[in-house]
């Protein structure tokens, strides 16, 4: 079984790229974290499972990430989210298990919400819920916040050595408008949750908020203690692919 590839056509010229290994549903798909793409690890493990498994899987990257086009520093959470409808609406049929990471946990709580018929269960890794407001903002220095406000985007320094990316006044701005904690969270279906004990961008504590603000009845929370914000060691990979097993 071969991973085909595509463009979604978006407005404005824009497109969404995406890969998909074709299989039996529901249709998992990724939605990957601020700044990755659709090759990173996890996600890499993941296509390689539903090969073998023969599973529906799909996989794509947001406006600005990866092989999409855009310009990232005109990213916000609701074009993202936009991103992640589309490709549901568009690319997939039936029953859907959202496999989020990081940002991406945050927007498949959004697109839970919005797709409440569809979705059938969320597996999410360390969720970055309201991430822009309640991680991002306050982690910035005062010369940080006062570029935003001033010249409408400050350039944080990159941990890899390149030149860096911006944090825009948009972005902050924009997220706000999709805060779903401190809940309730009107998500009902399953929800498997892997979290970090060792994230130094997620705190397990939030992901533990947003896991209690869930409404549904059917939620596992998971610490990992040792664990960092990628998961992406073997053992990390292999607790990921049983709880998307689980989900499914």
């Amino acid at each position: 079984m071969t991973e085909t590839t595509g463009r979604l056509s978006r407005l404005g010229g824009e497109f969404v790229a995406w890969q998909r290994v074709a299989g039996r549903g529901p249709c998992l798909v990724w939605l990957g974290g601020f700044k990755s793409d659709m090759t990173g690890s996890k996600a890499q493990a993941l296509a390689d499972w539903a090969t073998s498994e023969g599973r529906d899987f799909l996989r794509f990257d947001y406006f600005g990430h990866g092989m999409s086009s855009g310009d990232f520093a005109k990213g916000t959470i609701s074009r993202w989210r936009d991103d992640v409808l589309a490709v549901l609406d568009e690319l997939t049929a039936g029953p859907l298990v959202l496999i989020g990471s990081s940002m991406g946990g945050w927007l498949a709580c959004l697109a839970a919400l919005a797709r409440r018929r569809r979705v059938a269960s969320l597996v999410l890794i360390a969720p970055a819920a309201d991430f822009t407001d309640k991680l991002m903002q306050p982690s910035l220095s005062p010369e940080a916040l006062l570029a935003i406000e001033q010249d409408g985007y400050w350039m944080r320094p990159s941990d890899y050595g390149d030149e860096g990316y911006p944090i825009t006044k948009a972005l902050l701005e924009d997220g706000r408008q999709w805060s779903i904690l401190p809940g309730p969270v009107a998500i009902d279906c399953p929800v498997r949750i892997l979290q970090g004990g060792q994230d130094p961008d997620v705190p397990w504590a939030h992901a533990l908020n947003l896991a209690q603000a869930l409404s549904g009845p059917d939620v596992v929370f998971t610490l990992i203690r040792d664990g960092d914000h990628r998961l992406s060691r073997p053992q990390d990979i292999a607790r990921l692919i049983a709880a998307v097993s689980d989900a499914i």
